[in-house]
C-alpha cells in the first residue's frame, strides 16, 4: 500500500468529508476519492460508509486507524531523524495519564517538550480511568496502577509508593495515628475509587475499610487533607510538592508497610515506539529524576 494513500486515509477519518479533507491536504476531491478506492482496493475491505451526506468509517476502517497512524508516524520518525535539524520532532502526541499526576508533572514537561519542538502538537486526556490506548488510537498511557493490559509494551519509569499524610493543624488537633487499628478514630479521606486503603501487615496485603469523607479526585483530597479535614492516602508524586513545603506531614505506622506502585508508560506496540514518545519519556524521566533529588535534600 502507498502511504500518500494512508496519510488520505487518516485525513478523511479526521476530517469526517472528502472534500473537508481535499481541502487539508490541498488537493481536488476526486484525488481524494480515488486513493482511499486504491487504498480499499489494496487492502480487500472498505474502510467507509458513503452516502450523499455523510461519511463514516466501517468497522475495518475504524480497526485499521492505529495500523495507518502508526505507519504514517514511522515515515515521519524516519524523516526526522534523517532531517538537518536532528532531535526535532513533529506531528501529534496523542497520550492520556492520571489528573494529579498529570497536571503536577506532565503539564510542565510537555511545556517545555513543546518550546524545543514548534512542529509537536498534543493531544492529552487528563483522567484516572484506564483509557484503552489501541483502539483510542494513543501513542503512550502514563499510569501508576500496575498495567494488566496483555499484548502491550510496558516500561517503569520511577517508584511512586503510597503513603499516608495530613496537615500539621489536623495532626495537632487529633493526634497522629501509629496503628492501622488507630485509623479507626480518625477522620480520613478516600478516593473514590480506592474503596479500601491497601496496607501490607506481616508481609500481606490487606484492604482496610476506613470511615472516610469520599472525593471524585486525587486533587479534591489532597486539597481536603491540606485545610485539615482528615487522613488521606494518596501516592508519593501525588503530594510531592506538599511534602515539600510541608502542608502536609507523612505519617508513618508502626504495624503497617505501604504498597509499593510505580510510574508506568504502556504502549501500544512492542515493536515500534515514535521518535515523539521518546522524547516525550525522556524529558519525564529527567523531571522525575531532577524533582527528586531536590526534594530528597
Amino acid at each position: 500500500m502507498l502511504l500518500p494513500d494512508v496519510r488520505t486515509f487518516l485525513a478523511v477519518a479526521s476530517a469526517g468529508s472528502l472534500s473537508a479533507a481535499a481541502r487539508q491536504l490541498d488537493v481536488v476531491p476526486m484525488q481524494i476519492s480515488r486513493r482511499i478506492a486504491g487504498l480499499e482496493e489494496n487492502l480487500g475491505v472498505r474502510l467507509f460508509h458513503r452516502t450523499t451526506r455523510s461519511l463514516t468509517l466501517t468497522a475495518e476502517g475504524e480497526a485499521f486507524v492505529p495500523y495507518a497512524r502508526a505507519m504514517a508516524d514511522a515515515e515521519a520518525s524516519a524523516r526526522a531523524e534523517l532531517s538537518p535539524l536532528p532531535g526535532t520532532v513533529s506531528g501529534v502526541l496523542r497520550m492520556t495519564a492520571p489528573s494529579g499526576f498529570g497536571q503536577s508533572v506532565v503539564l510542565p514537561v510537555l511545556s517545555r517538550v513543546l518550546a524545543k519542538n514548534p512542529d509537536l502538537r498534543i493531544d492529552l486526556d487528563l483522567s484516572d480511568r484506564i483509557v484503552d490506548i489501541v483502539s483510542q488510537g494513543l501513542d503512550l498511557a502514563v499510569r501508576i496502577a500496575p498495567p494488566e493490559d496483555s499484548g502491550l509494551a510496558i516500561k517503569e519509569i520511577a517508584p511512586n509508593p503510597r503513603l499516608i499524610c495530613a496537615s500539621r493543624d489536623y495532626l495537632e488537633a487529633h493526634g497522629c495515628p501509629l496503628t492501622v487499628s488507630d485509623l479507626d478514630d480518625h477522620a480520613c479521606i478516600r478516593v473514590r475509587a480506592v474503596k479500601r486503603w491497601p496496607l501490607i501487615v506481616d508481609g500481606e496485603l490487606i484492604r482496610k475499610r476506613v470511615e472516610a469523607y469520599v472525593t471524585t479526585s486525587v486533587e479534591a483530597a489532597r486539597t481536603a487533607a491540606m485545610q485539615g479535614l482528615g487522613i488521606v492516602m494518596l501516592t508519593y508524586w501525588d503530594v510531592f510538592r506538599q511534602l515539600a513545603d510541608k502542608s502536609l506531614v507523612q505519617i508513618q505506622l508502626q504495624d503497617a508497610s505501604m504498597e509499593k506502585l510505580s510510574i508506568w508508560a504502556v504502549f501500544p506496540s512492542r515493536c515500534y515506539v515514535p521518535t515523539r514518545v521518546s522524547v516525550f519519556l525522556a524529558a519525564l524521566s529527567n523531571e522525575i529524576a531532577d524533582l527528586a533529588s531536590v526534594h530528597r535534600q
